[in-house]
């Protein structure tokens, strides 16, 4: 796919408005915009994550982290497929379009119980935390379920397919058990929730 960008202000959005990618004008706070405006977010949170990944390796990635960091790329990819699949009504959409599959969500299946085989048992909810990697994959996972709660507010007005709806809430366990990953495989402790506790 070949684009060009010649132009990054339009002044449409000055007065709160913006076009999808047919040229409807929208609301710059509609669902939809509102949609993949969060999946961009999270795109950029999963960027942080990535350059994280890069620094800490002080060179070339190995092992795990640069297994994480191939994966880290190709959702990030899958990611600004969904915002395109979302920027254009589906009577838009070309015949070359690239939307998000089963095969997709599969894949990310596939790493998850991949991953999750090595991981100690949880016997509590754990907290945020883990280390600067772990932390940022849970910031990455909260992100993808507020995503997710906007592509619903979408649905319910406008269906979308299955495959996003899917997608998206299987990216947020995918997240969550990269974070759990991303502590043990560096040695820190994960932080277990403590009802009560106020020490």
């Amino acid at each position: 796919m070949s684009i060009t960008i010649n132009r990054v202000y339009t002044g449409v959005g000055d007065k709160g408005r913006t076009r999808l990618a047919g040229g409807q004008e929208v609301g710059k706070n509609s669902p939809r915009i509102e949609a993949y405006g969060t999946i961009d977010e999270l795109n950029a949170v999963m960027g942080v994550l990535v350059e994280r990944l890069a620094d800490e390796a002080k060179g070339e990635l190995q092992g795990v982290d640069e297994v994480l960091h191939r994966s880290l790329l190709r959702i990030q990819n899958e990611l600004f497929d969904v915002g395109g699949e979302l920027a254009v009504l589906p009577e838009d959409r070309h015949e070359a379009q690239v939307l998000i599959s089963a095969e997709d969500r599969a894949r990310l299946e596939q790493e998850l119980d991949t991953h999750n085989e090595g991981l100690p048992t949880l016997r509590s909810f754990i907290l945020p935390g883990g280390g600067m990697v772990s932390a940022l994959f849970h910031q990455a996972r909260t992100f993808c379920r507020r995503a997710e709660r906007r592509l619903i507010d979408l649905h319910e007005q406008e269906p979308q397919r299955d495959e996003v709806l899917v997608y998206l809430n299987r990216l947020s366990d995918w997240l969550f058990v990269m974070g759990r990953v991303a502590a043990v495989q560096r040695g820190h402790d994960e932080v277990l929730w403590r009802p009560g506790d106020r020490t």
